[in-house]
């Protein structure tokens, strides 16, 4: 139990794949690509996906609990064995959520979200179907409501998603962490309506996290002024998926589906819905169809989008404007944005204006419902 009173859940935590996740697990013909570590001139161990140009430095990625002059130090040299063990050894994991206030988390890959903007469809298949095995065996190491996986479908067919949904329903996943850009046409094309249908029927949740699109920011490709600035732009992508489900009619067409919006951060949304309603109202016509919703843009966002977020300290402020039922808290361990091993301070600090029932609500509840999560095995 945290000091707020009740076990914390993490909306949005990761898993940093081991060198043989995808070797051990992958499709043979694709074993001799497999994305793989190895260890760059500098003495970093790096994970290298063939087909992409940038590699992924892991000291930077599993960096929670380092400050900011620390992590540069990283940067500079750090191999897989200095990593946070918890990451890739689930039987260890719970000693690293208890030291947080954390009773079980949700859990997204890392270089699974790198691998969502990879343009071979159907090498990108291999690798999530790859990922998925691991992800299952991973998640089997911990305690009951401990741990509860996302799968990963790579957009290659309206088919082959749906076979991957039932798959991962099958392993006992909770939802699916969808790619920013599926291979042909977009989300709001009425081909992806059998795949919404299944997504509602088996109650498997739609995530879209950052760094999973090709507009993702300068983090991804080519970043204008400093890298940071890079940082600044990623919950773009998020935003545009966003915009595609609800003016799409998306919503409209599924009124049970449930879409996350992951580590995007929150404080935005207030402007964000204003917007939309803005351009609705004012420039329907450029829906083609003319003003076709049969609600406001603003109320698919409240009723169907979720939005993780970390130490936004602007979403726990104007919670009220937004619904705080859609709004929930994580980690991000082990990432290097995590708020891990600290939220409990961060959380007691930025949750002053926040009446008890909406503390309880984004940092448990409100994750719960949206996922089903079976509450009797979950830590109070």
């Amino acid at each position: 139990m945290s000091s707020l009173g009740f076990g914390l859940i993490s909306a949005d935590s990761h898993i940093v794949e081991p060198p043989d996740c995808y070797t051990k697990y992958i499709d043979p013909k694709y074993r001799d690509r497999a994305p793989t570590v190895e260890r760059d001139d500098k003495g970093n161990d790096v994970y290298v996906i063939p087909g992409m140009e940038s590699t992924i430095p892991l000291g930077l990625v599993a960096a929670a609990g380092f400050t900011g002059e620390e992590l540069a130090a990283r940067a500079e040299a750090c191999t897989f064995d200095q990593l946070h063990e918890s990451g890739h050894n689930a039987k260890l994991r719970v000693a690293d959520q208890d030291r947080d206030g954390v009773v079980s988390e949700i859990l997204y890959p890392s270089v699974g979200m790198v691998l969502c903007n990879h343009e071979d469809y159907a090498y990108k298949t291999a690798c999530m179907h790859a990922y998925n095995e691991w992800l299952a065996n991973y998640v089997s190491d911990a305690p009951n409501g401990r741990l509860f996986g996302l799968g990963q479908t790579s957009g290659d067919s309206v088919e082959q998603m749906i076979k991957d949904f039932e798959d991962c329903h099958k392993k006992g996943f909770v939802g699916m962490m969808m790619p920013g850009d599926p291979q042909v046409e977009d989300y709001d094309h009425p081909m992806y309506d059998p795949l919404w249908e299944c997504a509602v029927e088996l109650n498997m949740p739609l995530s879209f996290h950052i760094l999973t699109s090709r507009s993702a920011g300068g983090l991804l490709g080519q970043v204008r002024g400093n890298r940071i600035n890079g940082f600044l732009g990623i919950i773009r992508s998020v935003q545009d998926v966003m915009g595609v489900f609800v003016l799409g009619g998306v919503f409209m067409r599924h009124p049970k589906l449930k879409f996350i919006a992951a580590e995007a951060d929150a404080g935005w949304l207030p402007h964000y819905s204003y917007r939309m309603d803005h351009a609705y109202e004012r420039h329907g016509i450029w829906l083609g169809g003319g003003k076709n919703l049969e609600r406001m843009p603003s109320e698919y966002i409240h009723d169907h989008v979720w939005l993780t977020f970390q130490d936004d300290w602007v979403a726990f402020k104007i919670a009220n404007l937004m619904n705080s039922k859609r709004l929930v808290w994580a980690n991000d361990f082990p990432h290097s944005d995590a708020t891990w091993p600290w939220s409990q301070e961060m959380l007691e600090k930025h949750t002053s204006d926040l009446t008890a029932e909406q503390k309880r609500w984004i940092m448990r509840e409100n994750i719960i419902e949206c996922y089903d999560l079976p509450i009797d095995n979950i830590p109070a």
